[in-house]
């Protein structure tokens, strides 16, 4: 609120001095098409004003302080107007700029908008349900989580080079890693812990057949291709699991769904070629 009240006491040494507000003639420089404010423009600023702010400009000094700032814009971009500002190669162009920005954000937001409230349907009418007996039986058959290592190389040579490697020394995991691993600084010096269902199932599928400590490999995946190492494997009790499984089966039925509209709707791919 301080800088409003600033505002205003500038703005009301400007009221009190005419000087400015009149050229050498003593005429009023913005006598003719002084623009018209209208409620409506209050109602719009205190829409945009901090609750300290707007409870200031409901007041009788608030208010004309309000009403001298809209005016003050308002004659600003009046005479912009005036000398013809907004013909500029400068302004057509920053304006051009952000309104293909804001279409993009426009756009972007109607598209999660759409997407947000087709999955509050989904919800609502119960497709996405999971029952208590689904959770135990998938429970039953996996009630632990993995813990992994990678190593994504570009090419298959490389990764079965290193494969050759760490199979015969394990500890150079780390010297590999570093030296080839194509893998962003997160993926290649972390470790990745999962239920079955969470991950990628190529590497799950490694994991779940492999002794702890193991290296394991190599897969191609869009990524490139992996070496894995499993690094341990933890029980877990049914209340820790249980989230993890409603999420796991939640997007399982929503694979589900998916598959059944793309069976639904014809989707066209093209290429960049063509």
């Amino acid at each position: 609120m301080r800088r409003f009240l600033c505002l205003f006491l500038c703005l009301a040494g400007l009221a009190a001095c005419k000087e400015p507000w009149q050229n050498a003639l003593g005429e009023h420089r913005f006598q003719r098409d002084i623009p018209t404010i209208t409620e409506q423009d209050v109602q719009s600023r205190l829409e945009l004003l901090s609750r300290q702010d707007a409870d200031f400009a409901q007041t009788p000094i608030g208010r004309q302080n309000l009403l001298q700032i809209i005016l003050r814009e308002k004659l600003i971009q009046t005479d912009a107007l005036a000398q013809g500002l907004d013909k500029s190669a400068e302004y057509q162009k920053l304006s051009t700029d952000k309104r293909m920005q804001l279409n993009d954000i426009y756009q972007d937001y109607t598209r999660h908008l759409l997407e947000d409230l087709w999955y509050e349907k989904q919800r609502n009418g119960g497709a996405l349900d999971i029952s208590d007996e689904e959770i135990n039986e998938y429970y039953k058959k996996y009630p632990y989580e993995m813990t992994v290592q990678q190593i994504i190389v570009d090419n298959a040579e490389t990764a079965d080079q290193i494969l050759h490697t760490l199979k015969r020394s394990p500890s150079k995991w780390r010297d590999m890693a570093r030296q080839y691993s194509i893998a962003p600084e997160e993926v290649r010096n972390n470790k990745f812990t999962f239920m079955p269902g969470e991950f990628l199932p190529e590497i799950e599928v490694i994991a779940a057949n492999s002794p702890q400590g193991s290296v394991q490999g190599f897969i191609k995946t869009a990524l490139g291709f992996h070496i894995i190492m499993k690094t341990g494997e933890r029980h877990l009790s049914k209340q820790e699991a249980a989230p993890r499984i409603r999420a796991v089966l939640e997007n399982k039925r929503m694979d589900g769904i998916v598959q059944s509209l793309q069976n639904k709707y014809e989707v066209v791919i093209y290429a960049k070629h063509e």
